[in-house]
């Protein structure tokens, strides 16, 4: 799964303090407030490191989102296990998919 920077941001922002509702700016001109509006300051250093963070953990899982695209609709595939059995399915279309987007180890 991929997301925008600046929502990565919002939710680095969000672990290092649950009180943060709205972020503005990019960079050092980085502002975060609480709901009553009052700006919380926040570590440039472990904003980036959390960021990083996320951004490893959407890599841990980016073949999950590739897979699911890779495979036929569920009808085709109910309907290729109909006609060919179960084993015929799991060769000729889960095989060569999970092959192409192999579970990270």
């Amino acid at each position: 799964m991929s997301l925008p920077y600046d929502v990565k941001v919002f939710q680095a922002c969000q672990r290092l303090d649950s009180k943060i509702v709205t972020i503005n700016g990019i960079g050092d001109d980085l502002v975060a407030t609480d709901e009553s509006g009052v700006e919380i300051s926040l570590d440039k250093t472990a904003l980036e490191a959390e960021i990083k963070k996320i951004q490893a953990e959407l890599d841990a899982v980016k073949y999950q989102e590739d897979r699911r695209g890779a495979y036929p609709f569920i009808g085709d595939q109910l309907d290729y296990i109909y006609h060919n059995g179960i084993d015929k399915w799991k060769t000729d279309i889960v095989d060569p998919v999970k092959a192409k987007y192999p579970k990270p180890s």
